[in-house]
């Protein structure tokens, strides 16, 4: 964005905003490319994308479905190539479009590993790429803002997830522990030993089959057995855990905070481009007036 002071001189915005696909607000360029530029940042290409996104998902998930690849399968194939050219074509142009700032956004280089991945031959050793061409449906998370902001979340939330997850840890291997001395004798196929241990908690704390499946037989043969169990439980199925979900929140309200503020500065800065524009048409109708009176004065004076 620029900004433009009192003596009508332009500067560029030291804080730049981000474009739909994820690269700075720089200047558009001039000519055919910026004409270019300005048909992929428009909302009509978004949408027309995310169509062709939307009905390749629909194509590769039928595919998987005999009775419609037998009737349907040569268009299935062709629109499946169709909409693969469609992508590399918009990466290329992409690049030919922002040059270098095309590798500035992460966004930018998550489709093109996408893309990339699906050029590659699905045949021989490599078939089991074949499976892998679904992950181009995850390019509709850099072309919606609101999965964007979702994944943002995510990897912002990561640093404090680390810690969750030591503390995590921490009350596993204390729990195994003391789960494989106390029912590893008499339930070795759960509780032999501490990996074992581990492994039966992690299910515990999944709640699948927890009571029915491990706890109730432990507590046949130790019928206090619920004391260890049912703490545990709670600590980890219904606090830590819940711990990773307020964090992500936290993280997804911090985000949106900071977008309100980038879009109150770019607010403020539109004000007050508007202001020094008003400021300036009052001193040019000013100067105008002045110019109209001398004007008025010479000529009365040769009348």
């Amino acid at each position: 964005m620029r900004r433009v002071d009192r003596n009508g001189d332009s500067e560029m915005d030291s804080n730049p905003s981000l474009t739909a696909d994820g690269t700075t607000d720089t200047p558009k360029a001039s000519g055919f490319r910026g004409r270019v530029q300005g048909a992929l940042e428009s909302t009509w290409f978004t949408i027309a994308l995310t169509t062709v996104i939307g009905l390749n998902a629909v194509t590769l998930g039928l595919e998987t479905w005999p009775a419609a690849t037998d009737r349907f399968g040569a268009f299935i194939y062709a629109f499946d190539r169709v909409a693969l050219w469609i992508y590399t074509i918009e990466l290329s142009v992409k690049f030919w479009v922002y040059r270098s700032r095309f590798f500035k956004s992460g966004w930018n280089i998550f489709d093109l590993i996408i893309v990339v991945i699906a050029w590659i031959p699905a045949s021989g050793p490599l078939s089991v790429l074949r499976a892998m061409r679904i992950l181009r449906v995850l390019r509709l998370i850099s072309i919606v803002p609101q999965m964007r902001t979702v994944i943002g979340a995510l990897f912002s939330a990561l640093p404090g997830m680390g810690s969750i997850v030591a503390v995590l840890l921490l009350v596993f291997y204390i729990a195994a522990v003391m789960a494989t001395k106390l029912f590893g004798e008499a339930f070795p196929q759960w509780f032999g030993s501490v990996g074992e241990s581990m492994y039966s908690l992690f299910q515990i704390m999944t709640l699948e089959s927890w009571s029915m499946g491990i706890v109730r037989p432990v507590m046949e043969v130790h019928p206090n057995a619920w004391i260890f169990f049912v703490p545990f439980v709670v600590v980890t199925s219904f606090a830590v855990l819940n711990l990773f979900i307020a964090l992500i929140v936290n993280s997804m309200q911090t985000i949106h905070a900071k977008d309100r503020e980038t879009v109150a500065d770019f607010e403020e800065i539109a004000h007050s481009e508007r202001e020094v524009l008003h400021d300036d048409i009052r001193a040019l109708r000013d100067e105008v007036a002045i110019l109209r009176k001398a004007l008025e004065s010479e000529n009365s004076r040769r009348g």
